[in-house]
């Protein structure tokens, strides 16, 4: 059924588009003018680039398109904030948008604005037919933009955590004091060598979105990115899931044991990277007097031995589950196991620690109704990797054009992660949800859950 003005989905879609667009500007405001500026790698972006581009992405795919006579903002954006759409035309060097100190970030406000009236205006005025494709392209730029926000956090932290004073930017009275927080179980967790295990009988189960439905109607049905589908058959062999993630206490005696000095346990370009980069830990672990401390966004804090551990590469993710003898789930396997757990049961972005996104200590095992082992922390906390490499699913095709380019392009040399994390806000992770990066990748809030055969 077509979209009209009197329809409750355009309703909750336009105050989606306006909660989101707020929501990115309030974790920008918990930062300085002068730290939207840093970009401490390639890989990362400034806060005020994710603020621009997001922007750009409205102005691009929607606004551009479908609304009559409309003029962009500054024609120079086009080349400053495409990030990597070779479709609509070249772009500015990624690994120079630190350099980018004009437009001010007064400028880059005034465009969100303007954006965002347009936007607006639009879904106020288009008829039901246009509405019918505009409504989809405005869902996938909020989606968008949530990713963003989720990056723009990771990436001002790993340049932040370069700077020596550790500046700390969450705090008790910070933006995240009033929302609600994930308390640890009461019980003590176990010994690792005691670990509580789930198991499933495998066999031949469904996974995936079904993209093809949403592409049919997506006004009717829940969003999907292209690459969560199609819906597809997979076998699996009977296999045993961990119940919670791997922490910081059961890495740590990886490290004591000599995980990062034993090439046996890694694979050949993981190896590569610990001796280039000389990793012995944790991205941001760090030595100070007699133990050792963590930088995160409320500065540098004792270690938290219960909560998962993250910031880790897949490198380091295969190698600790060499190490333990058993292995990582693959992506078939973590979803199908999902299914067994609210989407909703993890801390996600707004229920993060009143001194900014921190992951949940981990819980002892707990029993569902039936008796057996609870999964526990699947969504939120820490992103998972899997063993599966980021490729197409079978009948998988990008959609023409270049929105076209959002995924699929990115199917070689990068892997899965499952399930989201503390810095992604929340409803935007789901079971079927395909996070990837390269397997080098450290600052991205990422941990692991070891997996066996059974």
């Amino acid at each position: 059924m077509p979209l009209d003005h009197s329809d409750a989905r355009l309703a909750a879609l336009t105050d989606r588009f306006q909660t989101t667009r707020a929501n990115s500007m309030t974790l920008a405001g918990a930062f300085s003018h002068e730290d939207w500026m840093l970009q401490s790698m390639e890989d990362a972006s400034p806060i005020k680039w994710n603020l621009a581009h997001t922007s750009w992405f409205f102005e691009t795919f929607v606004l551009a398109i479908h609304k009559p006579g409309y003029k962009p903002f500054d024609a120079a954006y086009n080349y400053l904030f495409n990030s990597y759409y070779q479709q609509i035309g070249v772009m500015h060097p990624r690994a120079m948008r630190g350099a980018l100190s004009r437009p001010s970030a007064a400028e880059i406000i005034a465009y969100r604005a303007h954006v965002d009236g347009a936007v607006i205006d639009l879904l106020d005025t288009a008829e039901a037919r246009a509405l019918d494709v505009i409504a989809p392209l405005v869902a996938l730029g909020c989606v968008h933009e949530e990713q963003h926000q989720e990056l723009m956090l990771t990436d001002v932290k790993h340049a932040l955590s370069l700077n020596p004073v550790a500046p700390a930017i969450y705090d008790a009275g910070g933006p995240f004091s009033d929302t609600a927080s994930a308390t640890a179980s009461e019980t003590e967790l176990p010994p690792a060598r005691e670990r509580a295990w789930k198991a499933f009988d495998g066999g031949v189960v469904e996974i995936g979105a079904d993209t093809a439905a949403y592409a049919a109607d997506p006004n009717a049905r829940d969003f999907a990115f292209d690459n969560e589908g199609p819906r597809h058959a997979a076998f699996l062999s009977p296999f045993m899931l961990a119940a919670r993630p791997v922490t910081n206490g059961e890495y740590k005696e990886f490290i004591d044991a000599g995980g990062y000095r034993t090439p046996s346990l890694w694979l050949a370009d993981g190896w590569a990277m610990v001796e280039a980069g000389n990793w012995t830990a944790p991205l941001y672990w760090r030595e100070r007097g007699d133990g050792l401390a963590e930088y995160t966004l409320s500065g540098e804090r004792e270690i938290d031995w219960s909560a998962p551990v993250w910031h880790l590469s897949f490198y380091e993710a295969a190698a600790y589950a060499e190490f333990t003898g058993y292995r990582l789930p693959t992506e078939a396997e973590w979803e199908h196991a999902s299914e067994t757990v609210d989407e909703r049961d993890g801390r996600f972005l707004s229920h993060a620690a009143p001194d900014g996104p921190r992951a949940a200590p981990a819980t002892a095992a707990a029993t569902g109704a039936g008796g057996e082992t609870a999964l526990r922390q699947m969504f939120g906390d820490v992103w998972e990797w899997t063993a599966s490499p980021y490729v197409a699913y079978p009948g998988f095709r990008a959609p023409a054009g270049a929105i076209g380019e959002y995924n699929g392009k990115f199917m070689s040399s990068q892997m899965v992660l499952r399930g989201g994390s503390c810095f992604t806000p929340p409803g935007h992770a789901r079971r079927t949800y395909r996070n990837f990066f390269p397997p080098s990748a450290r600052w991205q809030a990422a941990g692991l859950r070891l997996a066996r055969d059974s």
